[in-house]
């Protein structure tokens, strides 16, 4: 018998929030979001899928969406997430994903929040960025804004994200890279595929020596 989402969500929520507590977060660039944030202008975050452990912190009181795929996995992050106070949508690249990027699209543009996507998620290829994220950005006006977070002394799971969680106690460093707007062009397959290997690229670059 599978236990349900619903039931498995909750504990999980007390036992990563007590987990949270252990951990030394800070942050690097956080005033460039900050400041479109109290404007309302709408951002899109993207990160990749294996840093996603630390995102319920980062957020912080910013207005964030959070795409999530619609598995089993993806419900329970779903339910947790919620739990933080985040809201989510459901749809990845594989189902219902156009339908929940528009949604969230135009919640974006009309009441001016954000939304957080895991750019190379559900599946993967790991660090290769899909066209979700390029897609949302051009239909809702928003600022696209690479984030990476890092966990120098942590532990990464043998999936095809190689996913990292953090060991208790230990530091976690969030890298918001300076925000941009797409260029004003047509929303062609072409557009998407130079503007996602650009975002990949911007990704790649960002780093953490500390």
């Amino acid at each position: 018998m599978r236990i349900p989402p619903s039931v498995i969500a909750a504990p999980l929520y007390g036992i990563v929030k007590l987990f949270y507590a252990t951990l030394r977060f800070s942050d690097e660039g956080r005033d460039r979001i900050e400041a479109l944030a109290a404007d309302r202008r709408p951002m899109v975050f993207a990160l990749w899928h294996d840093e996603l452990f630390p995102l319920a912190h980062v957020r912080g009181n910013i207005d964030i969406t959070a795409l999530v795929s619609q598995s089993r996995d993806g419900e329970i992050l779903a339910r947790f997430l919620e739990m933080t106070g985040a809201q989510t949508a459901r749809g990845s690249s594989s189902r219902g994903g156009v339908k929940a990027l528009l949604k969230v699209s135009r919640a974006m543009r009309t009441r001016g929040g954000s939304c957080a996507i895991t750019v190379d998620g559900p599946r993967g290829p790991r660090h290769k960025v899909k066209e979700g994220a390029i897609f949302m950005a051009a239909k809702a006006g928003a600022h696209v804004v690479p984030m990476r977070v890092f966990m120098p002394r942590g532990y990464r799971f043998a999936s095809w994200d190689r996913f990292q969680v953090p060991y208790p106690f230990s530091r976690v460093h969030t890298i918001f890279d300076e925000p941009y707007l797409l260029p004003d062009e047509e929303l062609d397959n072409a557009f998407l595929a130079r503007q996602s290997a650009l975002l990949e690229e911007r990704l790649n670059t960002i780093t953490f020596t500390g």
